[in-house]
């Protein structure tokens, strides 16, 4: 059987609160047996505060965010609640972090979205000099921190992923980071990638053939492709319209359709969104079809340099959402790693 990665899970889930979040989290390390979970941050649940209750609530798992961005809250509270976080899980969990998008940031926080491989970078060197135990001494052109003192910083260095798109931001994680995130990103498009990041680790002096490649995928387990891509279509193009993402599946060689999608979104136009997301562009960047269609595509982009493809269900309902984290689960002999 074709390798499947280190498969995770994403939480929080659409169908499900904090509450029940956290039990899923429970039954992904116990029943399910998965070895991460990766935590989303839109307009749900905060990542940080999730992943704390998750720490207390399981003792093996590994929790992630994928990601919190850099805009809404300085370093030093990124650097303080990292702490906290590795305190809380004893050692388990990774701060991952990215730029997000303007919708997010300017529109939803009303925080000024520019220069995003600036912040990326100011904020992962506060965040790591504050978690040395040291008082920071930093001035950068966006942010600045000076006498901060952590008390019981982490014996290990916590780890620092980043997500990235483009080759600048991809170069930046591969200097600044530990891990890639990625998401969204097309079968096709997966050499660009990874070569954009390891030379990014190769300016620092590094190696980065070996790190962590962390990749959400949208899964639907169906039977029903066309009704599954219409789903996609629905959720996903508004995303894809937006600046950063539309700039990116230009770069992945959709010129065309990235032009067509920004096009029919500033003319509020849905169907003309639509029409621009052919069938070959949603099965490039969702995984959909029967079970072993699923695993099929993910071995693909596992075979291609992910290393822990990371399940968010297309579901319309909880038990939906469950059941496929239930088919790819590592404790069903499912996903060798």
């Amino acid at each position: 059987m074709a390798s499947l990665g280190r498969l995770a899970i994403t939480l929080p889930s659409a169908f499900h609160d904090a509450r029940q979040c956290v039990e899923l989290a429970r039954r992904a390390e116990d029943e399910w047996q998965y070895p991460a979970i990766w935590l989303a941050e839109t307009a749900g649940a905060d990542s940080f505060s999730l992943a704390g209750a998750i720490a207390q609530a399981t003792s093996r798992v590994e929790i992630g965010t994928a990601i919190v961005p850099v805009y809404n809250r300085t370093p030093a509270v990124l650097a303080m609640t990292t702490n906290t976080l590795d305190q809380l899980s004893e050692g388990r969990f990774i701060l991952g972090l990215g730029s997000s998008s303007h919708a997010i940031m300017r529109d939803w926080n009303g925080v000024d979205f520019h220069a995003p491989l600036g912040h990326v970078r100011e904020s992962v060197e506060i965040v790591r000099e504050a978690l040395t135990g040291a008082k920071t001494d930093y001035t950068g052109k966006h942010f600045r921190s000076k006498g901060l003192r952590l008390g019981a910083v982490p014996e290990k260095p916590v780890r620092i992923y980043l997500a990235g798109l483009r080759e600048k931001m991809l170069n930046l994680a591969g200097e600044v980071g530990e891990g890639l995130i990625i998401n969204f990103q097309p079968l096709g498009a997966m050499p660009q990638i990874l070569a954009a990041y390891r030379a990014g680790a190769t300016k620092a002096g590094r190696d980065g053939s070996k790190d962590e490649v962390v990749c959400r995928f949208q899964v639907c387990v169906t039977d029903d492709k066309e009704k599954a891509r219409a789903i996609v279509r629905m959720a996903f193009g508004g995303y894809l319209s937006a600046p950063v993402y539309n700039k990116f599946l230009a770069w992945c060689g959709y010129e065309a359709a990235a032009e067509a999608i920004a096009a029919g979104f500033a003319a509020k136009d849905r169907g003309a969104v639509a029409a621009a997301m052919s069938d070959e562009l949603v099965d490039s960047i969702a995984i959909l079809g029967t079970p072993d269609e699923c695993r099929e595509q993910l071995a693909a982009f596992v075979e291609a340099g992910v290393t822990t493809p990371v399940l968010s269900p297309l579901a319309t309902s909880p038990e939906a959402a469950e059941a496929v984290f239930e088919t790819f689960a590592p404790a069903a002999g499912q996903a060798p790693g």
